[in-house]
């Protein structure tokens, strides 16, 4: 299979699907609305015979001093082909093109020692992440 990365978001119902086949927790139609547009940079990877968007990642923040990169996926059928590689190194170029010095760049890791080959480490004990889900 071939794979094109490209710098643009997913639709609404891409990035809902691609969320649910990677086993990550729903977001509401209303609130993928409201917030793909909103992203400060994103990537998709598309399956290049199919035109399927197998892949996703976006910086949210304020594109100065905060960037968090979020709602990294794969989907299943794709993974272990080094797509969420490329997609971390894409969002990391921009990062580094565009994020002032000393900007705070943080995410929420779901899977051990893949973020720190970016120089990601944890910020335990100096502080822990913490969230809340409103309902």
């Amino acid at each position: 299979m071939r794979y094109e990365l490209r710098e643009e978001l997913p639709t609404v119902q891409q990035f809902q699907a691609l969320r649910d086949a990677a086993g990550m927790s729903e977001r509401s139609r209303e609130g993928v609305e409201r917030g793909l547009p909103n992203s400060v940079y994103g990537v998709t990877v598309v399956e290049v015979s199919s035109g399927d968007v197998v892949g996703m990642a976006r910086i949210v923040g304020d594109g100065g001093s905060v960037y968090h990169i979020c709602d990294m996926a794969v989907h299943p059928d794709h993974q272990r082909r080094g797509l969420g590689s490329r997609m971390m190194d894409a969002i990391m170029a921009y990062v580094a093109e565009h994020a002032p010095e000393n900007a705070y760049v943080n995410l929420m890791a779901d899977v051990d020692g893949f973020y720190e080959q970016w120089g990601f480490e944890e910020t335990r004990p100096a502080s822990k992440g913490m969230f809340y889900r409103a309902t």
